[in-house]
């Protein structure tokens, strides 16, 4: 007798791992006996550990298990980004569930043929984060095989074989609650398994990089564990954006005021959800163009990204996918390249929507965002630029007014940094065409020095910029450098074909003449030269 009373102890003393010490489950809120210490207790259940084991007459589960187990469905975690397989909770985790999701009794041991009376009638966990309900979807996914394979599937991952030896795999190499919670000791706080700071558990299994960013060093600023109001990503907030906004809203020193730009009344930013169905382009959020554990500060030049993107993947020149992009263009490809929905803000005579064909070196003519530019003769830039010069995207697409540096919001339409009008007719101003004169010299253009008929066209006519010149480029598979060099590619809501020949076309015929055939403002071109 004194043998089996001495196995019995050190099977309890196993189970219940340090529960005689100060940090051990006497002294934690897992001692919900009439004496312990949390919110939570029995109203006159002095033993400590019969809640979850029992010497005698308990379930036939280890470790001497003394409570019925869940039999409730249970709504899984679920994300694209997820590799691994992910069933319904097994071993540990269930243990801990039979608990912590609500639908069984506290007091409801095997053991007892009664039910334990818990103190001021709760009877089950009572609603909060320790509540986790049977949707488990916005919870860390458990109970699936942590295997080196799956870190080889996803680079984010570290290998299970290098885990530090606090945190454990079950005996099937299964991650369970147990891998980051020890329920017996409460030592490091949350009955973690390992002294926490926000990162240093997550970053055991997680390798997602480093940044120089302070606010973005502590993954507890952006995610939490359990009951994520996001669901995927288990991130502090319902959205990416907002939880990137709950400091980028000018309430923090140092972090940019994003949700000021975000409020305009045109935002590149969808409001999409965190796992968005396909096709995700169409769901455009701060992670689209940020990878925010990467992160760096310091600045950049035109062909050059900027470290405020992070190890952020995209479509490079060629259109293949690259895991990370080299050039701010490479970010914008990723969605504003092949697949993209077209939603012309001018309808023109060639159309495209792929912004990568109309950038290509190869192109009729474009903007120099890829490439130096094509044309060796351009009179109107203004001082620190030149025929060699490249720019970046966000030159011209960008917030407005001064807000935040990036493509975030702006007033303007198609989320220009400054005023460009595109209505035909349109009176000229300095502010009317701000978006060109940024680099483009107005007395210069107005002075007719690289094309004699501007003058004439923007001021006289009141034709704006937009009704000849298509601001990205024209493919090399929709136009040549005869007939769409210098931008030229014209509104359909202004210009038509000219009634005499049916031809609506452009012809270069030297470094800064050319003629016309169309129909304009009332007036054919059969041709017009220049």
């Amino acid at each position: 007798m004194r043998k089996l009373m001495r196995v019995g102890a050190a099977s309890l003393a196993m189970a219940g791992a340090a529960w005689s010490q100060p940090t051990g489950v006497v002294s934690s809120p897992h001692n919900l006996s009439a004496g312990g210490p949390g919110a939570i207790r029995a109203a006159s259940e002095e033993e400590v550990c019969i809640f979850c084991h029992a010497p005698h007459g308990s379930a036939p589960i280890r470790p001497l298990w003394n409570r019925a187990m869940p039999t409730e469905a249970y709504t899984i975690y679920g994300s694209r980004a997820l590799d691994a397989t992910l069933g319904q909770p097994t071993g540990s985790s269930k243990m801990c569930l039979s608990c912590h999701d609500g639908t069984i009794a506290l007091g409801a041991v095997v053991s007892r043929t009664g039910e334990i009376t818990m103190s001021g009638g709760v009877r089950t966990m009572p609603e909060g984060r320790s509540r986790l309900g049977t949707d488990l979807s916005d919870d860390h996914p458990v109970s699936f095989r942590y295997e080196p394979s799956l870190a080889t599937k996803d680079a984010h991952l570290r290998s299970p074989n290098s885990l530090p030896s606090a945190v454990r795999l079950d005996a099937n190499g299964e991650l369970q609650c147990t891998t980051c919670h020890d329920a017996h000791s409460n030592s490091n706080g949350a009955f973690l398994v390992m002294q926490h700071d926000g990162t240093r558990l997550c970053v055991s299994c997680h390798a997602m990089g480093t940044t120089a960013v302070t606010g973005h060093g502590s993954c507890s600023d952006c995610h939490q564990p359990h009951t994520a109001p996001s669901g995927p990503y288990l991130l502090k907030r319902g959205t990416v954006t907002a939880t990137c906004v709950s400091c980028h809203d000018g309430s923090v020193s140092g972090a940019a005021d994003i949700r000021a730009d975000l409020n305009k009344a045109h935002a590149h930013d969808t409001g999409s959800p965190v796992d968005p169905p396909d096709p995700a382009r169409e769901h455009a959020t701060c992670t689209s163009c940020h990878e925010p554990h990467t992160m760096g500060r310091g600045g950049a030049t035109a062909g050059v990204l900027h470290p405020n993107f992070g190890r952020i993947g995209g479509v490079n020149a060629s259109g293949a996918a690259v895991s990370v992009a080299s050039s701010e263009a490479e970010v914008c490809f990723a969605c504003h390249a092949e697949g993209s929905v077209p939603r012309p803000v001018v309808s023109r005579q060639v159309a495209q929507s792929n912004t990568r064909l109309e950038f290509a070196p190869g192109a009729a003519s474009f903007h120099p965002v890829l490439s130096q530019g094509k044309n060796p003769d351009v009179p109107s830039l203004k001082p620190g630029w030149s025929e060699a010069s490249m720019v970046q995207c966000s030159d011209c697409h960008a917030s407005d007014g001064g807000g935040a540096r990036g493509t975030h919001g702006s007033m303007q339409t198609g989320l220009l940094k400054a005023r460009y009008e595109t209505m035909d007719p349109s009176t000229e101003t300095e502010s009317a065409y701000a978006l060109c004169y940024q680099c483009h010299d107005r007395a210069s253009i107005l002075e007719d020095r690289s094309f004699r008929g501007h003058r004439r066209h923007i001021v006289d006519l009141r034709t704006p910029c937009a009704t000849c010149h298509d601001a990205h480029g024209i493919s090399s598979a929709q136009g040549s450098e005869l007939s769409h060099s210098r931008l030229i590619n014209f509104a359909t809501s202004a210009v038509g074909p000219d009634p005499a020949t049916g031809r609506m076309e452009f012809r270069l015929l030297g470094s800064r003449s050319g003629e016309c055939f169309l129909s304009c403002h009332g007036v054919a071109h059969s041709p017009k030269g220049y």
